[in-house]
């Protein structure tokens, strides 16, 4: 389709509306506002005409504005309590510092549009490249109680420093990677600190292009607020009845709170199980072992849990050597791991202290173990005030028990 066919057809082009949906109160609490156009074979998407930049920007911004209207306008005669995002594009918004925006919604005000009913979205990759010329604008519109977003983040970490400097009331992330309903693990921590970053500005976590039980899934568990795609409706020209989800996504939760309560019980089990065998080698452990001595007991009766262990102080300094276990299940000492320091490591020294402090073990998330290139999990339990057991746990363990992966 030519550009200059929906210019001359523009009555033929029109919003359709795609639900997001609350985790809280599992209610319809928005819509995005999508582009479609009119055809004798039924409707096509027309996101490719505002993505294009080789259309001038006057068009864009015609069609833009046409679409908002209709949308507006269906918005109000059906008494919609939701939000409504907009997609926007940066740099027609910089042209007039966001006039022409504010113009077009002024009509609506009068007629009784709350300006915290809109959100305007933009694309991260497009925005954060103009974060100094824009953030003043960003911060205007939402003084005026206009909301923002910014779509398609999470990526990668390189951007949440300047996310955080635009302070969006709404972050979008994309579960598309999710291929194959697969769970990578490449975007956990990613996710995570987008976790923390989205609490501390404030901001709620959206995720989008859900169209899966394993995405929902995902989302539920990194924290998302707003879930929007097509596991919870596709995209259509009316509003759909507030509640239209709620009783699907209750039955769903059921199912993730379920199944979290047996992965925490079965941690809990390995916790337990590991606390309750290295008190009983420390009862073998006699005063003048040296560390390596106190792993390779340790390692004699941990050998069904561990592939490798090592003794650190609370500064992260390694005291043992490596006691490594290979495929035919032999034990070797490897002592080239001695004074190594972890004290790098996420969460290395806020598990020493609150082993220090609760004096018992903790069982870590699951993680990429640098030389073996697999998930694995440690188990660390304080053998003194200032010495700290780790117990790397195998992939293929934690495999073979219900619930640890």
């Amino acid at each position: 389709m030519d550009p200059l066919d929906v210019m001359m057809n523009k009555d033929r082009v029109v919003p359709y509306f795609q639900a997001i949906v609350s985790a809280d109160k599992q209610l319809v609490v928005g819509y995005e506002v999508l582009a479609r156009f009119q055809t004798e074979n039924g409707v096509e998407s027309l996101g490719w005409f505002f993505q294009d930049k080789t259309i001038p920007d006057e068009y864009r911004f015609e069609i833009q504005e046409h679409l908002q209207e209709l949308a507006i306008t269906k918005y109000l005669q059906s008494n919609q309590a939701s939000i409504l995002f907009f997609n926007n594009d940066i740099d027609l918004l910089l042209k007039d510092d966001g006039e022409s925006l504010l113009e077009s919604l002024n009509p609506f005000l009068k007629q009784g549009l709350r300006e915290d009913q809109i959100v305007i979205e933009f694309k991260e990759e497009e925005i954060l490249d103009k974060v100094e010329e824009c953030k003043h604008l960003l911060a205007y519109l939402q003084s005026l109680g206009i909301r923002i977003a910014i779509d398609n983040v999470g990526q990668s970490n390189s951007n949440l420093e300047r996310i955080a400097m635009l302070s969006p009331n709404i972050v979008k992330v994309d579960t598309g990677f999710l291929e194959n309903n697969s769970l990578p693990h490449l975007y956990r921590e990613v996710h995570h600190s987008l976790r923390m970053l989205s609490r501390k500005i404030g901001a709620t976590l959206l995720f989008e292009g859900v169209s899966t039980f394993n995405q929902l899934n995902y989302a539920w568990r990194n924290g998302g607020r707003y879930y929007q795609g097509f596991y919870m409706g596709m995209p259509k020209a009316d509003f759909i009845e507030e509640d239209s989800c709620k009783e699907r996504l209750q039955k769903e939760f059921q199912h993730f709170i379920t199944f979290e309560r047996k992965k925490m019980e079965a941690q809990l089990t390995l916790t337990n199980d590991l606390s309750l065998q290295i008190k009983q080698t420390m009862k073998r452990i006699e005063a003048d072992d040296t560390y390596d001595e106190v792993v390779t007991k340790i390692a004699e009766d941990c050998s069904d849990y561990a592939f490798r262990i090592y003794v650190c102080n609370q500064d992260g300094f390694q005291l043992s050597s490596n006691i490594e276990k290979d495929p035919n299940g032999h034990w070797s000492l490897l002592k080239e791991g001695r004074y190594k320091n972890w004290s790098w490591r996420p969460y290395f020294l806020e598990n020493i202290v609150r082993m220090n402090v609760e004096k018992r073990g903790i069982l870590s998330d699951l993680y990429a173990d640098i030389e073996k290139e697999e998930h694995i999990r440690t188990y660390s339990y304080p053998i003194s005030d200032d010495a700290f057991v780790f117990v790397d746990i195998p992939y293929t363990f934690l495999f073979e028990q219900n619930n640890l992966l």
